[in-house]
């Protein structure tokens, strides 16, 4: 697909339920000289779960990752909740803008790898953002993290370090630090790949859980078994463009030759 698509993948969501919470518009991306994505368009509907898919370098994680700043866009609109995170469109005036530490708080995100502190224990890996972002005390910010742990079955653990830990259980840790700021919307970069087999499962059931609860997620996932199931709107890219997005179904009814092509190979 060249250009940017007609209309925003997922623009028809439910319009009773408002502008969307996440809404990027004309979002390019270079890394030195190589563009890695070209007028990106994707809005997310509030309580909506949208899954980005694709082969490896198609640059679906560096769409999630822009989604929160951690990636800038060199150009376009990161609109969240109508207030724009990102440099902008041309003729844009007056346009409310927010700051990253806001965006940030607003928009949790959970990587690839778990980036957990090795001197903390679990508790205190969850409580420090609080105490950092939210400015709680110790003892409020360790109450509310052992909240977050018990939602993902973990607060027997809360006094382990992560070497005390499996792959799956620092995950689970990783999530629960991310929702214990209360987001709007949870960002997942490929949670899984760095778990052994069967350490995907116990992941996988937490996110099922924090889906379960209504919360706006973003995945980039290849767990397509799982993308098929929680899927409301699926988006697959290649080359730094989305080629074709779908809700509900679009796993048996995609009409890309391209995104048939891939599907074929890995379900």
């Amino acid at each position: 697909m060249n250009g940017r698509a007609p209309a925003l993948a997922g623009a028809t969501a439910d319009a009773r339920s408002g502008r969307p919470i996440i809404e990027l518009r004309g979002i390019n991306k270079s890394f030195g000289k190589t563009q890695v994505l070209f007028d990106i368009d994707l809005a997310v509907e509030r309580g909506q779960h949208v899954v980005l898919f694709g082969p490896s370098g198609s640059g679906k994680s560096t769409v999630l990752r822009s989604m929160n700043m951690l990636s800038e866009p060199d150009s376009g609109s990161l609109k969240v909740d109508g207030v724009e995170f990102g440099p902008g469109l041309p003729g844009d005036v007056g346009v409310k803008r927010g700051g990253r530490l806001e965006l940030r708080r607003r928009v949790g995100m959970v990587f690839q790898q778990f980036n957990l502190f090795p001197h903390l224990c679990a508790l205190d890996n969850v409580a420090l953002p609080l105490r950092k972002v939210r400015r709680m005390s110790k003892a409020k910010a360790r109450e509310k993290a052992a909240i977050a742990l018990r939602r993902v079955g973990l607060i027997d653990r809360a006094a382990n370090y992560p070497a005390e830990l499996s792959g799956g259980q620092q995950q689970r840790v990783a999530i629960a630090r991310a929702l214990a700021l209360d987001p709007e919307v949870m960002l997942f970069d490929e949670p899984t790949s760095a778990l052994d087999p069967e350490l995907v499962g116990e992941v996988l059931k937490t996110m099922r859980e924090v889906a379960e609860t209504g919360m706006t997620m973003v995945v980039v996932t290849h767990e397509l078994g799982f993308a098929k199931e929680i899927g409301d709107l699926n988006v697959f890219m290649e080359d730094g463009r989305i080629v074709e997005s779908g809700p509900r179904g679009f796993y048996d009814s995609c009409k890309s030759d391209r995104a048939r092509e891939f599907l074929r190979a890995v379900m």
